[in-house]
């Protein structure tokens, strides 16, 4: 029995041995598991990836703004100035261009490092604008992991572009009231006559705007030559007559001669007359030298009407400058509505709150013709010296006194000389002007048409319009 129990006991002890190992492993693993000293490290080194590759695109990302918000600001600064260059320098479009170049590049002299930047400058609109072109291009190596390693400043779809705008008009919230005084004159026939019309229209095309719905823009046409031709109700209004087979008139006289009073007893002005003598007795018959389709046009902002009215017009006559300066100003003057019929012709108050009243006068030659007390031509031949002329003086000296009291109420008064020919002409229409600034001496189409296009600018109001 013994040696039986011998010969099984030592068959057991493995069993054993084996069941104290599984048991210690178990404990081993289970303290393996309990144990958490590696894992900060492990899910610092997977957070600090993100959080380094986070940084990273907040650098690049802060750079892309930083620089962007400078690019825009130079941009609005450099068309505002190239615009406002544009407005004042007569018009030179390459001059205007090159302001704005130099106001982009000294904005930007600070701006961080680009990988490209062809940003420039265009002029815009019939020329009425100026605009930004061309991107600029900001390295970003963070985002280049991701696969952008670089992105454009301003948007594609156009709305970062900077862009400003010389308007009129409801554009610049802003009424206008512009008489222009157009010579058609005999001296005017033929290519000069062309490029005014050119000239004038294109001062249309700028300052008349489509939108007349809360500001407005009208202008009125006066053409002149010996006379000045009215409709047929304002005709009788002006002169206090009936009679309206020849609706032409020339100045005022009496103490009322050179001021805007309304048109009454004692402050008529003078129907033209023609004078012939029979048996020793003169008669006076009223006559017209402007045609029916050069008649005065009152406030208006219907471009097309307006259009029509300057290509249509044809030359005859002489040079009563006077008396085209006089229907200027009245066709702006407060006084003068009554001679109107459509209320939109009506001129607004003098100093009206978001007004401007501007006269635009415009010849080719010396003011040659003034009247006689009876209507007629009074036949002198000097330019200076004209004691048989109703209110004594010539016609320059009279439209320098008429252009004085128009200023007087608030009127700008620019003047345009076409190819003029003497001192005595230039210096009618440089005192008539509100200053230097206001007067041109255009010598060819090309510079009559810059200067009217100049003169839009300059009654133009700047803006950014994006």
């Amino acid at each position: 029995m013994i040696s039986g129990r011998g010969s099984r006991w030592p068959a057991r002890k493995p069993y054993a041995a084996i069941v104290g190992l599984k048991a210690a492993g178990s404990r081993a693993i289970e303290k393996f598991s309990r144990d958490t000293r590696g894992d900060v490290a492990i899910l610092f080194g997977l957070m600090a990836l993100v959080l380094f590759a986070m940084i990273g695109l907040a650098v690049d990302y802060g750079r892309f703004v930083n620089a962007r918000s400078q690019t825009i600001a130079a941009t609005d600064a450099a068309v505002l100035a190239g615009a406002r260059a544009l407005q004042t320098n007569g018009g030179d479009q390459a001059a205007a261009l090159r302001v704005a170049q130099s106001y982009y590049a000294q904005a930007t002299k600070n701006r961080l490092s680009l990988s490209n930047d062809t940003i420039n400058f265009a002029i815009a609109d019939n020329a009425t604008a100026m605009v930004t072109t061309g991107n600029a291009v900001i390295t970003t190596p963070f985002m280049g992991l991701a696969g952008t390693g670089s992105l454009p400043i301003l948007r594609k779809d156009g709305s970062d572009y900077s862009k400003a705008v010389l308007a009129v008009g409801g554009n610049a919230e802003l009424n206008l009231e512009i008489a222009m005084m157009l010579d058609i004159t005999g001296s005017m026939r033929g290519q000069k006559l062309t490029d005014m019309k050119a000239a004038a229209s294109d001062l249309l095309n700028i300052v008349v705007w489509t939108d007349q719905s809360k500001f407005t823009s009208k202008v009125a046409i006066v053409p002149f030559a010996y006379d000045v031709r009215l409709p047929a109700a304002a005709f009788k209004k002006a002169t206090g007559t009936t009679s309206t087979n020849y609706p032409c008139v020339v100045e005022r006289t009496g103490t009322e001669k050179y001021t805007d009073a309304a048109p009454a007893t004692g402050k008529y002005v003078m129907v033209h007359n023609t004078s012939s003598t029979k048996k020793n007795k003169t008669t006076y018959s009223p006559t017209c030298d402007v045609a029916s389709s050069a008649e005065v046009l009152p406030l208006t902002s219907d471009k097309s009407t307006l259009l029509a009215k300057v290509n249509g017009l044809s030359t005859a006559g002489s040079t009563a400058g006077h008396i085209g300066t006089a229907w200027a100003w009245y066709m702006l003057a407060p006084n003068w509505s009554s001679l109107w019929t459509s209320a939109s012709s009506t001129p607004a108050a003098y100093n009206a709150d978001n007004l401007r009243k501007i006269a635009v006068l415009m010849t080719d030659g010396e003011y040659n013709t003034q009247y006689t007390t009876n209507g007629v031509p009074d036949d002198s031949s000097s330019l200076t010296r004209c004691p048989n002329a109703a209110n004594g003086v010539c016609s320059s000296a009279q439209a320098v006194s008429q252009c004085t009291a128009m200023k007087a109420k608030g009127i700008e008064v620019y003047t345009v000389g076409f190819q003029l020919d003497n001192q005595t002409a230039i210096d009618t229409l440089s005192q008539c002007a509100t200053d230097s600034s206001h007067f041109y001496n255009s010598t060819t189409g090309d510079a009559l048409k810059a200067a009217f296009r100049d003169i839009a600018l300059k009654i133009s109001t700047l803006y950014l319009s994006q």
